[in-house]
């Protein structure tokens, strides 16, 4: 289990919790941090016995954006992580899941300020919990700049065009219950349980069939963009050799037993 000083990993049962450790920046994004976060999505990836991703902040922010002074390797000791990205210049987006969709469920659970970078990583997440005094928003055309980490892209995909528009081109903040009622996020709970409501989420997920909840979440990407009859065909390819596992035949024999199933990934 790796991580950095701006990047904690840690295990919850079969949940991997991938904090953001910055928080006398707001969590702003250094080059520790996006070394640490594109192991973390490694780990998840090749480790079978993780289940689940919470993703997460330390302090009183989930992430305020980019720290350019700090990607750039100065003044944060990210000097020494400077070869990583000589290695593979696309690091930084696969660390903010602009260019790495993990196969695991990715849970937010944010409190305080998500913001600008912040913003653009939420929308890389499946599923997100928000404290109800967070902040959402996209700042970068008020500063002059451009949201690059994707949300002019993906925004309108997952919220209304009309409020996607609006996010983008006026900058301002958004409430937890503004980002609620247009679909950025989906729960909205009392400040500082963020993280206990998304861990009682991946529990959740984490007592289904593996190879199962594997298979939905990829079924889901995939097809977003197909046609009606193009994402039919690709979920039949996907789904019908879920039901030929060992997985599917404990879940059945359980639910006959009124038993917990005991999944192996097989």
């Amino acid at each position: 289990m790796g991580g950095t000083e701006h990047l904690n990993i840690q295990r919850e049962g079969a949940t991997l919790v991938l904090t953001l450790n910055r928080p006398e920046a707001k969590n702003a994004l250094s080059l520790p941090m996006l070394v640490g976060l594109y192991d973390g999505w490694l780990e998840a990836d090749a480790d079978d016995s993780i289940r689940s991703v919470v993703f997460t902040g330390a302090g009183d922010s989930f992430c305020a954006g980019m720290d350019l002074k700090a990607l750039a390797g100065k003044g944060t000791g990210g000097e020494q992580y400077r070869d990583r990205l000589t290695a593979d210049p696309d690091l930084h987006w696969k660390a903010m899941l602009r260019h790495h969709r993990p196969r695991k469920p990715v849970i937010a659970a944010v409190e305080g300020y998500c913001v600008a970078g912040g913003t653009e990583m939420l929308q890389g997440t499946d599923i997100r919990v928000a404290g109800e005094s967070a902040t959402f928003g996209l700042f970068e055309v008020r500063r002059g700049l451009f949201p690059i980490g994707g949300s002019t892209v993906r925004l309108q995909r997952q919220i209304p065009r009309t409020h996607a528009l609006e996010m983008l081109l006026t900058g301002r903040p958004y409430t937890a219950r503004e980002a609620a009622d247009i679909g950025l996020i989906g729960h909205v709970v009392p400040d500082g349980t963020a993280l206990t409501k998304a861990l009682e989420i991946a529990e959740l997920i984490n007592a289904c069939g593996p190879l199962a909840v594997e298979a939905v979440k990829a079924s889901v990407y995939e097809s977003a963009e197909m046609t009606e009859t193009e994402g039919l065909a690709a979920e039949l390819k996907r789904g019908w050799p879920i039901f030929d596992t060992a997985d599917a035949k404990e879940g059945a024999r359980a639910f006959a037993e009124k038993r917990p199933p005991v999944y192996r990934r097989a």
